[in-house]
C-alpha cells in the first residue's frame, strides 16, 4: 500500500519554534517529526511512500534524499505552486491505483497502521478517517457518524454544530480509494491553472470528503492512539512532553494499555435513579478536572453504564445518545474527554407498559456482571490487572473485581473495593499517585 504524506505547507503558526526550515523538519528528541512518521511507518511494512512537497522543499528532499537510509522507497511531488492540501492528489492520480494513506507530515504520532487498515477493508468503503476525542472540540471539525460508523455529517469550524455532540474529531489520518478523486468532478489538468484571476485549488475535506457524508461510502475509525498536530508553540511544547513521557508510543494499540472504568450515574453525573429526561443530567462538582487527570495521566477513561431504560422501553437508543453527548459536550468545554462509552441495553425483569421484550433477558453485560469492561478490553488492548473500576455501588465493585480489576467505590460501604472515596476526583487522585 502507498503512503502519501503531505509536507508542504508552511508553518507560519510556528515561526517563533523554527522559521528557517519546513514545519515537518522541527526535531522532536532528537529528530525530524517526519523522520518519526517514516520510521512508525516502516515498523508495520509500510515503505513506499510518495512525500508532497512546497515550502523549503529542498531541505526535505536533501535530508531524505531516495529513502533507502531509512529503510523505505520514497518519490517526491514538488508543488511548484499552492494547489490546496488536495491539489497534489490529482496531480497524483496515475501513480494512486488502489487504497492508499494519507497523512500530515506535521502530526505526532504513534498508530497501528494495520489495525486501520484491516478496518477500513472489512466496512468496504472508499474513505475511512481515523477519528478520535480530544481536548478542545469546541473549536475543532467533528464527525458525526451512525450505530455502524458510517459518516453522516462533517462539521467543519464554520458550520453550525447541535448544542449537543459527540466528541468525535477527524485526526488527519486517512485511508482513500482513488476512485474518489474521480467522484468528485475535478478536472486533474485544470488544478492549478488560472480560473477567473484565481488558481484553482483542491480542500481535501470540503470537497473531496464532506460530499460523501450520508452516503455509506466514508467511515470513521475511532481509536484512542495519540496523534496530535504540532503547528503552534504550545501544542509543540506538549508533544515534546508526551514523547519525553513515552505517552506516545504507549497509546500505540498493539501495547496494552490501561484503564480507568468509570459508571456514569452517581459517578460521574448527579443520581436521580433512572435518568430519563436530558434536562436532568449534570455532571457532579469536580468530574471534568477528574476526567482531564485520567487523560493527562495515560488512563483511558472509559463510562460502562447499566441502561435498563431502554429495555423498558422508558428511553430510546436514540435519546440515550443524546444525553451520552451532552454529557461529552460539557466535559470537552472543560478540556476533558471519554475515550469509550458502553452501555447495557438490557433488563431481566418483564411487566412493564411499552417494554422491549427482545432486550427482556439475562445478559452477560449487566454489571454486575463483567461484560462491559471484557468487550472494551477486546476494542482497546487493555491489561486488567492494571486497570480500575470505579463507581458508586456494590455492583461496580463487582464487575470489576470479577473482570480482574483494582476497584474503587465512592461511598463508605465495604464491597471489597481497594479504595473508598468521597468523589471520582478524590478516587482518580489516590489512583494517579498510586
Amino acid at each position: 500500500m502507498k503512503t502519501v504524506i503531505m509536507a508542504g505547507g508552511k508553518g507560519t503558526r510556528i515561526n517563533s519554534v523554527a522559521s528557517d526550515i519546513p514545519k515537518p523538519m522541527i526535531e522532536i528528541d532528537g529528530k525530524p517529526v517526519l523522520e518519526h512518521e517514516i520510521e512508525c511507518l516502516r515498523e508495520q511494512g509500510f515503505t513506499d511512500l510518495i512525500i508532497t512537497v512546497s515550502h523549503l522543499g529542498s531541505v526535505i528532499m536533501d535530508y531524505f534524499k531516495d529513502g533507502g537510509r531509512f529503510g523505505v522507497k520514497i518519490q517526491y511531488f514538488n508543488e511548484k505552486q499552492p494547489l490546496g492540501n488536495a491539489g497534489a492528489l490529482f496531480k497524483l492520480r496515475d501513480m494512486l491505483k488502489d487504497d492508499f494513506l494519507l497523512l500530515n507530515a506535521d502530526a505526532v504520532f504513534d498508530v497501528d497502521f494495520n489495525r486501520f487498515v484491516d478496518y477500513h477493508k472489512l466496512k468496504g468503503g472508499l474513505v475511512t478517517l481515523f477519528t478520535h476525542p480530544n481536548s478542545h472540540p469546541y473549536d475543532s471539525g467533528l464527525v458525526i457518524a451512525d450505530d455502524n460508523d458510517a459518516v453522516q455529517q462533517w462539521l467543519t469550524k464554520e458550520d453550525m454544530r447541535p448544542i449537543w455532540y459527540r466528541n468525535c474529531v477527524n485526526a488527519g489520518l486517512h485511508v482513500i480509494n482513488p476512485a474518489v478523486l474521480d467522484m468528485s468532478g475535478i478536472d486533474s489538468e485544470m488544478v492549478g491553472t488560472v480560473v477567473e484571476d484565481k488558481v484553482l485549488m483542491v480542500d481535501l475535506d470540503r470537497q473531496i470528503l464532506k460530499p460523501l457524508c450520508g452516503t455509506g461510502k466514508m467511515f470513521c475509525y475511532n481509536s484512542p492512539e495519540y496523534v496530535k498536530d504540532m503547528g503552534t508553540p504550545d501544542r509543540y511544547e506538549a508533544v515534546c512532553r508526551d514523547f519525553e513521557a513515552g505517552r506516545v508510543k504507549e497509546k500505540n494499540l498493539k501495547q496494552k494499555q490501561k484503564a480507568i472504568f468509570l459508571d456514569r450515574d452517581g459517578t460521574i453525573n448527579r443520581y436521580i435513579g433512572f435518568l430519563r429526561n436530558i434536562d436532568d443530567f449534570e455532571l457532579l462538582p469536580g468530574v471534568t478536572e477528574a476526567v482531564r487527570k485520567i487523560n493527562e495521566s495515560g488512563f483511558l477513561a472509559i463510562v460502562v453504564t447499566n441502561q435498563p431504560v431502554i429495555a423498558r422501553g422508558e428511553v430510546s437508543r436514540k435519546q440515550l445518545q443524546e444525553i451520552h453527548n451532552k454529557m461529552e459536550t460539557l466535559l470537552g468545554k472543560g478540556g476533558a474527554y471519554l475515550d469509550g462509552i458502553y452501555y447495557c441495553p438490557h433488563h431481566p425483569h418483564r411487566g412493564y407498559e411499552g417494554e422491549i421484550p427482545e432486550l427482556k433477558i439475562e445478559c452477560n453485560c449487566r454489571k454486575p456482571r463483567p461484560g462491559m469492561l471484557l468487550k472494551a478490553t477486546e476494542d482497546f488492548n487493555i491489561d486488567l490487572m492494571n486497570s480500575w473500576m470505579i463507581g458508586d455501588g456494590e455492583n461496580d465493585i463487582k464487575a470489576g473485581n470479577d473482570a480482574g480489576c483494582k476497584t474503587a467505590l465512592i461511598g463508605t460501604e465495604d464491597f471489597g473495593q481497594m479504595i473508598s472515596a468521597t468523589s471520582l476526583a478524590d478516587a482518580v487522585g489516590r489512583i494517579i499517585e498510586v
